[in-house]
């Protein structure tokens, strides 16, 4: 009856295109009205907690941070100066995507600005100089997710503060694997440049000096510091991933005004534009507490632990089953809010079956990521065919970004096989 009654609301308040969070948080109601004995009141005091939670309140802080990076424009000082550093190297500018992902996915904490970011200056240059356009909008929409996985990432944060898992951890947790995905990325780039040689233009190969990339390597060191003055002073111990965040904020802002060209009206737009990005981040947030408000005072998790150990399922071949309900529901749902909804049952579940709360985050996230690029909803491919001015369309860019797609997979299994790639900096370095 319970399972009928929460898939069936699900359904139809969907049905009716209500926004993600009405119909969980109508679920979570009807859920604690009808086997609750008219508990509804819970939902309010679990959604206060969360509100009030001090790490919630990072999230507005990444936004406005990713938000300020965008508007900018150091995506293009960061991009001239990684495209000298692999000038010689089979696919030149094709790894530039990758790598200046990487970086400003470090700044930015959101996939979505992360390739809006890189493609609106890759794309343009690419194209005209004659590369492959399938290969550089799956490089931007690849690379693109590497923004939530990178920390400071939006994933990590809100994954953090509903599990109420250690944020900095979750945050350290994320840098190998960040690196490792974005290696995979540039050696499949490679791979496929080697063999295919009109993929990318044959120019004549500048001779640059390794001093002339160290130097225009050191040209981008404001950005340098403002990853420190992120990750660094949370590394280090120094302030709380909201204080960072605020601290963040603020560099990111002097750094627009002083090395990019922001402007008082485009920092006004940050701030709205963030307002709005927040909002519906928020009321997803609110409708998953009270669903998981609702599910938690059952007992779901605990009976369906139980009805596996019942059935004697090894947990990886839970973690199979979950996997594959995050490719399939990332057809349906934008990468967050599919987290949020699932975390209720999945996270309760998978830790109660003994995997580490902070390497499920990774795993989350990367499956987040794979939802990312997924038609018909994926939102990086969505990004990357305006940024092409629908010179691409949506199927040929989900096509070019599927090896991508299939590499995440293989970065799932790799940190399924060897888990100490995500534990070995929280627990040695924290």
């Amino acid at each position: 009856m319970f399972w009928t009654t929460l898939l069936s609301t699900l359904i139809a308040t969907a049905a009716t295109s209500a926004p993600l969070g009405a119909a969980l948080g109508l679920t979570g109601l009807i859920i604690l009205q009808f086997f609750v004995n008219g508990a509804t009141s819970l939902a309010l005091n679990a959604v206060w907690n969360v509100l009030n939670e001090f790490t919630l309140s990072a999230i507005p802080l990444f936004i406005i941070m990713g938000e300020v990076m965008l508007a900018s424009g150091v995506s293009q000082r960061i991009y001239a100066a990684l495209s000298t550093v692999f000038n010689r190297v089979p696919g030149n500018l094709l790894h530039t995507n990758i790598a200046v992902c990487t970086v400003f996915g470090a700044i930015s904490g959101s996939s979505l600005s992360t390739a809006a970011a890189v493609g609106a200056v890759a794309y343009p240059e690419m194209s005209q100089r004659g590369y492959d356009r399938r290969m550089v909008v799956g490089s931007l929409a690849g690379g693109g997710t590497l923004g939530l996985l990178i920390p400071p990432s939006l994933s990590l944060l809100i994954y953090g503060s509903l599990t109420e898992t250690s944020i900095g951890q979750l945050f350290l947790g994320g840098i190998i694997p960040g690196l490792l995905m974005a290696l995979c990325f540039m050696a499949y780039i490679l791979v496929r440049c080697l063999r295919d040689r009109s993929l990318y233009p044959v120019e004549p190969a500048m001779q640059i000096s390794f001093l002339q990339k160290l130097k225009s390597l050191l040209s981008i060191w404001p950005v340098a510091g403002l990853v420190f003055a992120v990750m660094g002073t949370i590394v280090l111990g120094i302030a709380t991933p909201t204080e960072a965040a605020g601290v963040g904020v603020v560099s990111a802002i002097a750094l627009g005004f002083l090395w990019g060209d922001l402007t008082f009206r485009k920092l006004v737009d940050c701030f709205r534009q963030a307002a709005i990005t927040y909002g519906s981040i928020g009321f997803v947030v609110v409708g998953a507490v009270i669903l998981a408000q609702s599910i938690s005072i059952l007992g779901v998790p605990q009976a369906l632990i139980e009805s596996i150990e019942e059935l004697g399922w090894d947990r990886y071949w839970v973690l199979l089953l979950v996997i594959l309900c995050y490719v399939l529901l990332g057809c349906l749902f934008d990468g967050l809010s599919l987290m949020v909804m699932t975390l209720p049952i999945v996270f309760p579940l998978l830790t109660g079956l003994g995997f580490d709360p902070i390497w499920l985050g990774v795993i989350v996230t990367i499956l987040i990521e794979i939802g990312q690029v997924t038609p018909p909803v994926g939102l990086n491919l969505s990004v990357i065919v305006a940024v092409t001015n629908h010179e691409i369309g949506l199927g040929k860019t989900a096509l070019a970004t599927v090896p991508y797609w299939l590499l995440l997979l293989l970065g799932i299994l790799l940190l399924t096989l060897f888990p100490d790639l995500v534990l070995y900096l929280p627990q040695n370095h924290f």
